[in-house]
């Protein structure tokens, strides 16, 4: 008979001691030395040194050049707000989302942007026999998603070279957009419009509408969108069966529950 094994035995001995060292700072001791941590955690000064630089190249750690003692970095503040950010984000959407569902009766969804690729945090899948499946957990390229093109739709020219440094992007289906140059185009018809659309480039025979969410500091963090079949997303529906409008009305609700609020004579 196979055991399985606890997960504690495929630990890695060096990455609990670097993950030791960003644990033994606290509020009250914001700042320590070599000498220190090496007692604390009973490690050879040596050692908590390679650590120490190593999770500094990272920006893990930094070094106060007067003291020479080492401090938390910049990147476990980034890491913990892309936590606190994720978290508040799907609590405060999974009401909206559902109330998106019940309108449109299509799947809903909410996805953030990575790098070039969206990771869809939450989805209401509709009860309808024919419908477009969850995509919740997954991570898709964002140029093939609408939830992904409502975020880059805001992004400069040279963010957007940054981040599909090569002229042709890669394709998932016969309808995905595969240069660059025809990217900046849809994300300019989607500032135009706006809202994302998704014609079969991430799936045959399925589209998408997305618009984005901010909060607080007035920048995108999310986009909330509807997955449908094509079929049902014919322009006539979109516009005078009012499905733009819930979209949008949902990103406005999401974005004030994350404290947003609109420029004047804006929404």
């Amino acid at each position: 008979m196979v055991t399985k094994r606890e997960k504690v035995n495929y630990t890695i001995q060096s990455v609990s001691h670097a993950l030791d060292i960003l644990e033994s700072f606290t509020k009250t001791e914001d700042e320590l030395g070599v000498t220190e941590l090496s007692k604390r955690l009973g490690l050879h000064k040596n050692n908590v040194f390679r650590l120490l630089a190593t999770l500094e190249h990272r920006g893990y750690i930094e070094q106060n050049k007067t003291t020479e003692n080492y401090r938390l970095g910049a990147k476990t503040l980034q890491i913990g707000s892309i936590f606190i950010e994720q978290r508040e984000c799907r609590r405060q959407a999974r009401p909206i989302i559902e109330k998106l569902m019940s309108l449109s009766g299509e799947t809903a969804v909410v996805a953030v942007l990575r790098g070039n690729k969206v990771i869809y945090m939450d989805s209401v899948e509709t009860n309808r026999t024919v419908r477009a499946v969850s995509r919740i957990g997954a991570m898709l390229p964002a140029h093939c998603t609408a939830v992904g093109k409502a975020h880059l739709a805001v992004l400069p020219s040279s963010e957007i070279e940054r981040l599909y440094p090569e002229p042709s992007l890669p394709a998932l289906t016969e309808k995905s957009i595969k240069t660059r140059e025809l990217l900046m185009a849809d994300l300019k018809r989607t500032v135009e419009r706006g809202y994302a659309v998704e014609n079969e480039e991430c799936d045959l025979e399925v589209g998408s509408i997305a618009v984005p969410v901010k909060d607080f500091s007035r920048n995108i963090i999310a986009a909330v969108a509807i997955v449908a079949p094509v079929a049902r997303l014919l322009d006539e529906r979109l516009e005078k069966g009012g499905l733009i409008s819930q979209i949008q009305d949902a990103g406005r609700a999401l974005s004030a529950k994350l404290g947003y609020i609109a420029p004047s004579g804006k929404k």
